[in-house]
């Protein structure tokens, strides 16, 4: 450890990465009851820390070892730092990325000069094609993260926690992946305040480390997770793994759902947004304090890095909420009739109702998939399911399904030989709280509800698809009931899009 210390303290990462501020998070911190600290890499030149271990190893190659150019493996991060590493250097980079590496990180390298190779799925099948080209090419390979060179660079940001925050630091979080950041960051906190707690955090779907602890040796994961697919790796490194065995008091692992509450954290604190391994080091601070329900320490997490793709945003807002436990889905039963959805929202009280898809399949039983804001967690989705099977309706809690929320939130409804009548209407009202349940209370003159689409998105007006069951004698009492409304209103029935999907058969 000595010895990665000695080249931690001489790696010259400063030629191109800055040393990145270490900010308190007063959201996290508040609702927390710790001292939280953020170490801000997405700050970096690259958006990610990776920059400091690929530019301290490229520096100790010399010039004849990065001669004949250099190749690397990477999902994204590592592979903008060696390019933009190799371009200050002047050398040849060759980066060989999976496939399902997100498009602004392949972008991202070509802007810095790297020349790119998509192949395989998982980063361990890019770099065995890496290692490959490279013997083949005469390109010197450079590791992620199992190369003490770069453990060392990494290990930079180690130094500057220290040198930043005035007092003991109770545990410092870190994301991981390979572990050349854990390893290097462990190397120094351990070696200069060996009283601070490393404690790393993993997906659950990714634990390569955590798998390594529980067995006392490194272990192959059969299959990886690449929602965070900076840490998507199957093997922790042999070079990290000597240091992060002696030195790394805990492993926490997350879900998902609770790494995207993460990233919003994230947002909240520094209006920043970071990729979902950047946020992975607070999902696990959370889950720690939640865990262990400490008060009043000093954590620091790092912020690892920023690359996410803009479309991925979506994906990451709508389950932050449930990875938050401020919502919960909901599978109901409700009686067929008019009315029956006003009184289920009576049923559910004050709160807030986020998504309501329902799509009526025949006259006695309706099946409706609801999302309900909650403020106290876990504990309240238990007592509301309880309550509303008080009430009399069957409940089946699908917060925690990943078909349901993947999936079957986009599917409800569909073509209904029993919508007869059926007349369509998109709706828009101003999204305050309550304004679902005026919504209905005007709608509901004795007509049918056949089906229902609504998704509060944070929008400043709440948009809804609703079928109506109108008799035709009944349409010009309809049509001044619809003027009663208020809101502003476009009748769909002849839509295309309607008639070929959902329209009665």
């Amino acid at each position: 450890m000595e010895a990665i210390v000695k080249k931690i303290l001489r790696a010259p990462v400063y030629d191109v990465a800055v040393e990145t501020p270490l900010e308190h998070a007063p959201v996290l911190s508040r609702r927390l009851d710790n001292h939280v600290y953020l170490k801000r890499e997405d700050l970096q030149p690259v958006f990610s820390f990776k920059l400091r271990g690929a530019y301290a190893k490229l520096v100790a190659m010399g010039e004849s070892g990065r001669g004949r150019g250099v190749i690397a493996a990477s999902a994204g991060n590592h592979a903008q730092g060696v390019a933009l590493a190799a371009s200050r250097l002047g050398t040849r980079a060759v980066i060989v990325m999976p496939v399902t590496t997100p498009s602004i990180k392949v972008a991202a390298v070509r802007s810095r000069g790297g020349e790119v190779v998509l192949h395989g799925d998982t980063f361990d099948e890019a770099r065995r094609h890496a290692e490959e080209l490279g013997a083949a090419e005469g390109l010197a390979f450079v590791h992620p993260y199992d190369d003490d060179d770069v453990i060392a660079g990494q290990g930079t940001v180690g130094m500057e926690i220290l040198r930043q925050h005035r007092g003991a630091i109770d545990a410092i979080f870190v994301p991981v992946g390979g572990g050349g950041l854990i390893a290097g960051i462990a190397a120094y906190v351990k070696y200069v305040a060996p009283e601070t707690a490393i404690i790393g955090v993993e997906p659950e779907d990714a634990a390569c480390l955590a798998a390594a602890l529980a067995a006392k040796r490194q272990v192959t994961l059969p299959t990886v997770g690449i929602f965070a697919d900076g840490v998507a790796v199957a093997r922790v490194g042999d070079a990290p793994w000597r240091i992060a065995r002696e030195h790394v008091d805990r492993v926490v692992t997350v879900t998902t759902d609770q790494i995207c509450a993460a990233v919003r954290d994230l947002f909240d604190d520094t209006r920043s947004i970071a990729e979902p391994a950047g946020a992975l080091a607070v999902a696990g601070l959370k889950r720690f304090v939640e865990e262990t329900g400490v008060t009043g320490r000093r954590f620091v997490a790092i912020d690892s890095g920023a690359n996410v793709n803009f479309d991925r945003l979506r994906h990451i807002s709508e389950r932050a909420e449930i990875g938050e436990e401020r919502e919960a889905i909901l599978a109901v039963t409700i009686p067929e009739r008019p009315g029956a959805f006003r009184r289920f929202c009576e049923a559910i009280g004050r709160r807030n109702i986020t998504e309501f898809n329902y799509r009526i399949h025949d006259a006695d039983a309706a099946h409706i998939y609801v999302g309900v804001t909650l403020s106290r967690g876990g504990a309240e989705r238990r007592e509301l399911a309880a309550s509303l099977g008080a009430d009399g309706y069957a409940v089946a809690d699908l917060t925690e399904s990943e078909l349901a929320k993947l999936h079957i939130r986009h599917m409800v409804g569909g073509r209904s030989a029993a919508a007869v009548h059926e007349r369509v209407y998109r709706f828009e009202f101003p999204e305050r709280p309550g304004a679902l349940m005026r919504f209905l209370e005007r709608l509901s003159a004795g007509w049918n509800i056949s089906m229902f689409h609504y998704r509060n998105d944070g929008a400043a007006f709440g948009r809804v698809v609703v079928g109506m069951q109108v008799p035709p004698d009944e349409s010009a009492a309809w049509d001044a009931a619809l003027a009663d409304i208020g809101y502003p209103f476009w009748e769909e029935t002849d839509e295309p899009a309607y008639r070929l999907f959902l329209g009665p058969v």
